[in-house]
């Protein structure tokens, strides 16, 4: 989804109370200069008259799969046609599932079908309903197909419950709408990222971890291959799905990883290293799981050895990749950074801070701040998504900065 021609956009919007909100998402994708054309279900308008789509998107609503106005009476094939993207918000947990199987019964699922533009969702249903197995399977399906999920988010829902489930707000649909359509800063270019924790083992149950879910890595990558980019993943252990169009290398350990990537170091015109990499494994694997001694509680000893530099090792290689570091620091954010930065002889260096709430590990959101030489410029808070383009837009700067000088 990098193509930088996207300008017409299809709203899709389903049968969900978060349909309210989508008539502000018209406004919000037409203030980002954006043509937008509304499709509702029948369901859709029985929380909002579609009088108020055509109010705030200037054009006459498409209802209707058989429409006597529309050329031949094949509307959904002129809207397919016409559309650069189509974005369907509210998605409820019924159209995901027909979506998911190819079921075409009213305008909106027949052009979805019809279309050859990208197609993104911004779900929106109750929190049991979107951690219900058969919507996951769903989900998993249309992302598979390169479909974008946009969200949900969480929080207090209609209906009283707290939890995932909640559309996203109409601004950040736009903001990742807009990222969607951004120019392909780094077509040609070949990226390799590393993202997600690595496992030491200690024994065959146990092993040495840390808190990385891989969001903000994965984030990266999807933005680099919307960017243009052939881009490598090689990723520890995490529960994310493998974004759209990238090649996907899983590993285990440091060492897993620093093979993996050290192989592709020549490949590579750019290497970003998103990973929370283990500094130190246990000195010795167990083949056997360690039994605690009944009745001693005296301490236990565990002796660690350090793991490979990974990001070090990427750095003084020659030729060597443009360079980008993250670090994750507890405080003096731009102090520690800037040593990371100079010690490993990195070209960039993405910092966030830890252990405040919305930032850093396992949640959606960060705040991130980007150093190189004498320079640096705050990103700020938002979506790991919305920061993740924003840094790729950033790095392909740079990297075109110094390989013009």
């Amino acid at each position: 989804m990098s193509d930088p021609s996207i300008h017409r956009i299809v709203l899709g919007v389903t049968a969900g109370v978060a349909a309210y909100k989508a008539a502000d998402l018209v406004r919000r994708l037409l203030e980002r200069g954006f043509d937008v054309r509304v499709v509702m279900t029948p369901g859709a308008q029985a929380f909002v008259a579609p009088l108020t789509f055509q109010a705030v998107s200037g054009r006459p609503v498409h209802r209707d799969l058989l429409d006597e106005a529309a050329e031949a009476a094949m509307g959904h094939i002129e809207l397919a046609r016409w559309a650069d993207l189509v974005l369907v918000a509210p998605a409820t947990a019924d159209f995901l599932a027909r979506l998911a199987h190819g079921l075409a019964g009213d305008l909106l699922s027949t052009l979805c079908l019809a279309t050859a533009a990208p197609i993104a969702v911004a779900p929106a249903m109750n929190q049991q309903m979107w951690r219900a197995s058969a919507t996951a399977a769903n989900v998993a399906i249309l992302r598979q197909r390169g479909v974008e999920v946009l969200g949900p988010g969480e929080g207090e829902q209609a209906c009283g419950d707290v939890g995932p489930g909640r559309m996203l707000e109409p601004v950040e649909i736009a903001e990742r709408v807009r990222a969607m359509a951004a120019p392909a800063v780094l077509a040609g270019r070949r990226v390799l990222i590393t993202a997600g924790p690595t496992q030491e083992a200690l024994d065959p149950v146990r092993y040495l971890s840390n808190h990385s879910s891989g969001k903000m890595g994965y984030a990266v990558a999807t933005a680099a291959a919307r960017a243009g980019a052939s881009v490598v993943l090689v990723s520890g252990p995490t529960a994310l799905a493998t974004p759209p169009g990238v090649e996907r290398v899983d590993v285990i350990s440091a060492r897993e990883m620093r093979d993996a990537a050290l192989a592709r170091a020549m490949w590579c015109d750019i290497f970003i290293a998103a990973a929370a990499v283990a500094d130190y494994r246990p000195a010795e694997f167990s083949e056997r799981k360690i039994k605690k001694r009944e009745g001693d509680d005296s301490p236990r000893t565990l002796e660690l050895v350090r793991n490979p530099d990974i990001l070090a090792e990427l750095a003084a290689t020659n030729p060597r990749p443009f360079v980008v570091g993250f670090a994750a620091e507890t405080h003096d954010v731009e102090a520690n950074a800037r040593d990371k930065l100079a010690r490993k002889r990195l070209d960039m260096i993405a910092a966030n801070r830890v252990g405040v709430p919305g930032t850093g590990f396992g949640v959606d959101t960060n705040e991130l701040s980007v150093y190189w030489g004498d320079g640096g410029v705050a990103l700020g808070s938002a979506s790991k998504t919305d920061l993740a383009a924003r840094l790729v837009r950033l790095v392909a700067e740079r990297y075109d900065a110094t390989r013009s000088a």
